[in-house]
């Protein structure tokens, strides 16, 4: 599957459509929030079935495709579905919320209801049903059969996000390589490379902290203070998108050019919560988005039939990656020296005894599996 996102231009009458649509979708999703929290047995086919009688007691939800506001229906469940999980784990959660306007971000066309015209090079024409053709900005040529659209307005914006069902491919290398995350270097790698932190929240922080101030001054409900909140989401987005980017690149890179990518496996709640990693800006820990990074290598890896493991970074920084020596060094200090004559970059010696452990998982996997081809054969004999 891909996703594709654009960017949508609709007339003021097409958003006064699209913003009626929202509201008749977040009534929907309440009344069968309500419906299910007073059933005394959850049956999504009889929750589901209560559409028909909410369209013949609100006559304004004819104005909403059929589709849509079924796919309201899935959306609950599924968001039931991920409280459940969260308790499983062990997880302090609520009840599920009724949605007011500010908290309902999304409608969904699913299998039908939509249509996409190229009227040139970049620009098109997309059709919603019962909105109409809204004017969109293709910047890339889409491939595969469109199985769901998604429209959403963020920071004054709205955009389309088509999924495909094109199957993702990339090209992996033939390298391999250990990855430490750090916040000075977002990763240094085993082979000695380091890319430093971007950090664009914080370069973007002045900027935010003072549109910040200018909406707390704005009174609750005026057109001043949606204006002000409209230019705090845009400097989000800005950030947000520059993360991305960031990120989609260096990701795409490092599979391109290997088959087996050993990353730490690390517990961003856990570090946040620990004393000692107060020396840093919390704020810092959350701008280097590692999980989201590791998230991005995973699935272009998984397409590219590469690799990628995660390994415990305990004792990776203390360790020489040259002789297996123990050493307590402080965190100020950045060179690792050892006694076997080994002087190296500290976080480029943790990303050699990543490396070195992701490969000793792989050979125990390997060795395992021929153990259990012999005796599966062994039997068959």
């Amino acid at each position: 599957m891909m996703a594709y996102k654009f960017r949508l231009y609709p007339s003021k009458q097409q958003e006064q459509a699209l913003f009626r649509t929202f509201d008749l979708c977040r009534f929907t999703y309440n009344k069968l929030l309500e419906k299910m929290n007073k059933s005394e047995k959850i049956n999504k086919k009889e929750i589901q079935h209560s559409l028909v009688e909410f369209k013949k007691e609100f006559s304004g939800l004819d104005d909403v495709y059929s589709k849509t506001l079924q796919y309201e229906c899935h959306k609950l469940f599924g968001n039931l579905r991920a409280l459940v999980q969260l308790k499983r784990k062990g997880i302090k959660v609520g009840k599920l919320r009724f949605k007011g306007r500010e908290w309902f971000k999304t409608i969904n066309y699913n299998q039908s209801g939509y249509e996409l015209e190229q009227t040139g090079k970049r620009y098109g024409k997309l059709k919603l049903s019962k909105i109409g053709k809204i004017n969109i900005r293709c910047h890339r040529i889409t491939s595969g059969a469109i199985k769901q659209i998604t429209i959403k307005k963020t920071a004054g914006k709205w955009y389309a996000i088509l999924i495909t069902d094109e199957i993702y491919k990339k090209q992996k290398g033939e390298g391999q390589i250990g990855l430490d995350f750090g916040i000075m270097n977002f990763i240094a790698d085993s082979n000695g490379n380091k890319i430093k932190s971007p950090l664009f929240l914080k370069k973007s922080l002045k900027k935010i902290k003072k549109v910040h101030q200018d909406l707390s001054r704005k009174k609750k409900g005026s057109y001043n203070r949606k204006r002000a909140k409209q230019k705090l989401g845009k400097l989000y987005e800005k950030v947000e998108n520059q993360r991305n980017d960031f990120m989609h690149k260096l990701s795409t890179k490092i599979v391109s050019k290997n088959k087996l990518i050993c990353i730490e496996g690390l517990n961003i709640k856990e570090m946040i919560s620990k004393k000692k990693n107060r020396f840093w800006n919390m704020r810092n820990f959350l701008d280097c988005s590692w999980a989201k990074f590791a998230s991005m290598l995973k699935h272009k890896a998984e397409s590219a039939g590469a690799e990628v493991i995660e390994v415990n970074p305990k004792n990776t920084s203390r360790m020489c990656s040259s002789c297996g020596a123990m050493q307590d060094i402080p965190l100020s200090q950045r060179t690792y020296s050892c006694d076997c004559g080994l002087e190296i970059e500290r976080d480029v010696n943790s990303a050699k005894n990543i490396l070195a452990l992701g490969w000793g998982f792989v050979e125990n996997e390997t060795a395992s599996s021929s153990m259990k081809q012999e005796a599966i054969t062994s039997s068959i004999i």
